[in-house]
């Protein structure tokens, strides 16, 4: 049975609408042309005549295997287009079944004009690495596996990876733990070891200001978000030397993870921009995310000195985009015995357990609290004919707490809706090699604030 809670729902204000198309949002399901969740992890993006090319793992909620690395394209890296699954599960071999892909990255090779897709292979218990390698002559066609990369005609035994193309056409393999290789020329094979960086750690991704190197590493704590650090040189061949942190310590890259870094281009400048992915195991394809923002570059200083939950790709400038929202009204929130109200928010971790609010517009948004308790929530919008025109599972883990927009809806027709949260009773839970156990204590799920827009 349904009771009405009156809950103060607060107005939130600022800053322009969402469905602008120069703003990203960070830490919520971004929707692609087809009104599908973009699934592209330990990604890149490449940049072809005036458009973005965003290549990732497509991951499954299943289980950890290669499910397939798929393809989006933009023009302004805000609205994607699905293009292509580019790499799918191979009948056999290092990409075959129940094998693991992942950290796919894309280059394109000035000496053959071919793209090159390189990519850390493994079976399920991470103890058969390689580094694969693909190639296709489009950048959106269908990538052939053609097996191991090879350096002195053996197979890179190695893992987690990244890329990096310099100024004058050079690509290089990033690998866990410090080594850095020069590939050869058509990017098919590993020419030389050219630097190996005491101290390192896993996903680098490199980047190059002013003449100078950036590389950027996370720590091993499995997919549990950490203090992500970097390095710099005046030289890819080094010296290297270790900065420290880049974002404030203990805000753990913002429950991010580093994935790339992207040079994107404004006017005569050339802005890096921090690709991060805010993983969720085990529901990777439905509730991870993804923390995109400019890093500030100073010399030797690398920073991102706070959390933008929302930019202007143009203005490089924090945005709030809620503005023009409107609160929930009293009568219109209702929730089932099993919610409580605990100071600004209403919490439950009880299976089944759901709240609802109903608004006539044309979108919705919901603000939750992260918490080392929580546990996912699937949301749901529903029509004046009951037909469900948005689903998704919403993550309310991390390991800090954190109050922040968990969802925006896409926008809809304007009518008649409800909009429903349902505790799944499902807790983010994983161990790594060593069976070290991460993840959420409970299931929790903690609202704060619903609110809707009348218009666009």
């Amino acid at each position: 049975m349904m009771k009405c809670l009156f809950i103060l729902l607060y107005f939130l204000c600022g800053g322009i609408a969402f469905a602008q198309k120069n703003l990203i949002v960070n830490g919520v399901p971004w929707f692609d042309n087809n009104g599908d969740i973009v699934n592209a992890h330990g990604a890149c993006i490449i940049e072809e005549n005036g458009r973005f090319y965003l290549f990732g793992e497509w991951k499954s909620d299943k289980s950890n295997a290669f499910p397939g690395f798929a393809c989006y394209s933009s023009s302004d890296l805000v609205n994607w287009k699905f293009e292509n699954v580019v790499l799918k599960v191979q009948q056999d071999g290092i990409l075959g079944p129940n094998r693991v892909g992942e950290r796919v990255k894309v280059m394109k090779c000035p000496k053959t004009g071919e793209y090159i897709m390189l990519m850390h292979a493994d079976d399920m218990n991470y103890k058969d690495p390689y580094i694969g390698l693909a190639t296709c002559k489009t950048i959106t066609g269908d990538y052939q596996l053609k097996g191991p990369l090879l350096y002195n005609g053996k197979p890179v035994k190695r893992w987690d990876m990244g890329t990096f193309q310099d100024s004058d056409g050079k690509g290089y393999l990033l690998i866990h733990h410090g080594p850095i290789y020069r590939l050869s020329e058509d990017y098919k094979s590993v020419e030389k070891e050219v630097a190996y960086i005491e101290g390192a750690g896993e996903s680098p991704a490199m980047f190059k200001k002013d003449n100078m190197y950036y590389l950027l590493y996370s720590n091993l704590t499995s997919w549990e978000k950490n203090d992500n650090f970097y390095f710099t040189a005046p030289k890819i061949e080094g010296p290297w030397t270790k900065r420290g942190l880049f974002c404030p310590e203990g805000k753990l890259t913002y429950n991010s993870q580093t994935t790339f870094v992207f040079p994107l281009r404004c006017g005569k400048d050339t802005i890096p921009i921090f690709m991060g992915d805010r993983w969720s195991y085990p529901h990777q394809a439905s509730a991870a995310t993804y923390v995109w923002m400019p890093l500030q570059v100073e010399g030797t200083k690398v920073s991102i000195p706070e959390y933008w939950q929302a930019w202007d790709i143009n203005k490089l400038k924090p945005i709030n985009p809620l503005n023009g929202s409107l609160q929930i009204e009293k009568k219109q929130i209702y929730a089932d015995n099993y919610w409580y109200i605990v100071k600004d928010k209403i919490k439950s971790d009880v299976k089944g357990s759901v709240l609802s609010a109903s608004f006539r517009g044309t979108r919705a948004a919901i603000i939750g609290e992260s918490t080392p308790w929580g546990g996912y929530a699937r949301v749901n919008v529903i029509n004046e004919k009951r037909d469900t025109v948005y689903s998704s599972l919403i993550d309310f883990y991390s390991k800090y707490s954190e109050k922040a927009i968990r969802v925006i809806t896409p926008v809809m027709e304007k009518g008649e809706y409800t909009i429903s949260v349902e505790v799944t009773g499902i807790r983010p839970i994983w161990s790594d090699k060593t069976k070290r156990v991460y993840g959420s204590k409970g299931t929790f799920v903690s609202i704060n604030q619903i609110l809707y827009f009348e218009e666009e």
